[in-house]
């Protein structure tokens, strides 16, 4: 088989290398595109390197037609027609990241909190619409908009058109807001296609490939986090690798229904099982079924769908030639109502977490599961589970705060959520919060801990926990959590870090705590309107909030310091 001037092998893994172009090395944001094809077979290599050869082709293409674009004199003014086109692309795009929502069987908030949400913040638009008020959430929308593939206009900034272009989008806003309602019902209501001189035409249909490339893109500047994008981008990749790389128009139920079928016969972490890593997904299924391998969850199989039918919807919005999503009812039909999701920590566990040899009493700071007189209170194994017990954070979040991110603003001490930092990440774009200092972690010296960071010179609040393979500070700790929760009995399949979110939530509603302040606290408001929203609540109201929060039963005064 040819081989491929991108191709080289490090160790005994293929890579892909590219030198970036003379014409935009200058602007260009990498020095070169180097990444490991994540195989060690050489044919598989070359099919691969190929296909990322022509993705990282299309992205020179890309930046050298956005440095076009940027040197391109602005538009004065905007047309009537080009106004209400954008209005009906962000409407669209609304619709379509709340499919990709019920997709996902609304892994974020509950279907009555999002819709309580959505209320909320549908009475705020029609008020500002109604008043004339054109917010810096509208603004920055209006702004990305015009970035976007099926617009991609330049508009001067002082330039009429700006105040119409906004309320274009707010009253596209409640429009969907409208729809997203009826579909709460039952409704049947399709995220039309948007079709312009402007858009894509079928003519013009990418290979699938392609495409997937400006989908991922296009999620990662508007919502999704790195760690999302990859999952998502993996799945579809697949999906490309078994039914071929096409034109979108090419693809139908049969292509669908086949994958469905190669993923049913995988086994959970199939790529990392001896008898099928390193090999091709579709072989993989074969072989899998060959060898009688217990199958993965029906809520893995339907959660891969969902990626890939994600996807389809996506297309489905921006170019002509594609009428449909072959996924739509694929995913399989569960049995009872059995939950895949973590589920909060029982009073006993939460008990048993927090009388472990870590708080009462360890051998060293390595030996924290064996009892003994050390108690490891300036470490991140001690303060990450009190500080996730009253904030609802997630582990990453927690472990990568800087000692800058709690401060004290209006006599009100609090966490600030943020991916500020060169080495801090969230999930998603409304994850950014501000979260006040529970009186428990006060009682218990977390600010004085704090202090002595600061102190110490250190920028981390825990420097000695480090990042994953993975690039996440998340994983390592998980397994180091687990191992905290076998060593107190408390593990069992539906439990892990993440059960604190929902004890978080829980505990929210047993005392009183509305489902708009809990899910500012949480980050788990909708895209970009949430983040507005959640900003809104004034920080004392927030902290008001925070002090109602108790967990019936759970005593920590032995955690107090001397």
């Amino acid at each position: 088989m040819p081989g491929h001037p991108r191709l080289f092998r490090r160790g005994a893994t293929f890579y892909h290398r590219a030198a970036i172009p003379a014409d935009i090395k200058a602007t260009y944001p990498k020095t070169e595109e180097t990444f490991s094809l994540k195989t060690k077979d050489y044919r598989e290599a070359v099919r691969r390197v190929r296909i990322q050869a022509a993705r990282i082709d299309r992205l020179f293409e890309a930046h050298r037609q956005e440095l076009k674009r940027e040197a391109e004199p602005a538009l004065a003014e905007l047309t009537p027609a080009q106004i209400e086109y954008i209005g009906e692309v962000y409407y669209a795009h609304i619709l379509d990241e709340d499919e990709e929502i019920r997709l996902s069987g609304f892994e974020g908030s509950s279907f009555e909190e999002r819709a309580e949400l959505t209320d909320t913040l549908d009475g705020v638009n029609r008020e500002y619409l109604a008043r004339g008020i054109q917010d810096e959430f509208f603004s920055d929308e209006a702004a990305e908009i015009l970035t976007w593939t099926n617009v991609n206009l330049k508009l001067a900034p002082d330039s009429p058109s700006w105040p119409r272009l906004i309320r274009e989008l707010q009253s596209a806003r409640i429009k969907a807001t409208d729809a997203i309602r009826a579909r709460n019902k039952g409704d049947v209501v399709k995220t039309p296609v948007v079709k312009s001189d402007t858009q894509i035409s079928s003519v013009d249909t990418p290979l699938l490939s392609e495409t997937i490339t400006r989908w991922v893109e296009e999620k990662r500047r508007t919502s999704w986090e790195q760690k999302t994008a990859d999952a998502y981008r993996i799945w579809a990749d697949r999906f490309v690798t078994l039914a071929g790389d096409k034109a979108l128009e090419a693809y139908g139920k049969a292509d669908a229904r086949t994958f469905k079928e190669a993923l049913v016969a995988l086994p959970a972490n199939w790529s990392n099982h001896p008898d099928l890593k390193n090999m091709q997904f579709d072989k993989a299924a074969k072989k899998a079924s060959a060898l009688g391998l217990p199958p993965m969850s029906v809520s893995n199989v339907n959660k891969i769908i969902g990626f890939v039918g994600a996807f389809w919807n996506w297309a489905k919005a921006h170019y002509d030639g594609v009428t449909g999503n072959p996924f739509d009812g694929m995913k399989l039909k569960k049995s009872g109502k059995a939950r895949d999701e973590r589920h909060p920590f029982t009073p006993d566990e939460l008990k048993s977490i927090f009388n472990a040899p870590l708080y009462t009493g360890c051998r060293s700071a390595r030996a924290w599961r064996t009892p003994g007189d050390f108690i490891p209170r300036n470490s991140g194994l001690y303060w990450v589970p009190l500080i996730a017990l009253f904030t609802g954070a997630r582990s990453g979040e927690i472990i990568q705060l800087y000692t800058s991110d709690v401060v004290e603003k209006d006599g009100i001490l609090r966490f600030e959520l943020t991916d500020d930092g060169d080495d801090q990440r969230l999930k998603t774009s409304t994850s950014h919060r501000f979260i006040p200092v529970h009186r428990t972690l006060k009682e218990l010296g977390l600010p004085e801990f704090v202090q002595k960071r600061r102190n110490e010179g250190q920028l981390r609040l825990f420097p000695e926990m480090s990042k994953g393979s993975d690039g996440y500070y998340s994983s390592p700790y998980s397994r180091q959590f687990r191992r905290l929760l076998e060593s107190v009995g408390a593990k069992h399949a539906k439990n892990a870090f993440h059960s604190f979110r929902h004890s978080f939530e829980d505990a929210c509603r047993n005392n009183g705590i509305s489902s708009e302040i809990m899910n500012a606290l949480q980050g788990h408001s909708e895209r970009g309107m949430g983040d507005r929203y959640g900003s809104g609540f004034h920080l004392k109201r927030l902290a008001e909030a925070i002090e109602k929060l108790d967990y019936e039963g759970l005593d920590l005064s032995h955690l107090k310091p001397d």
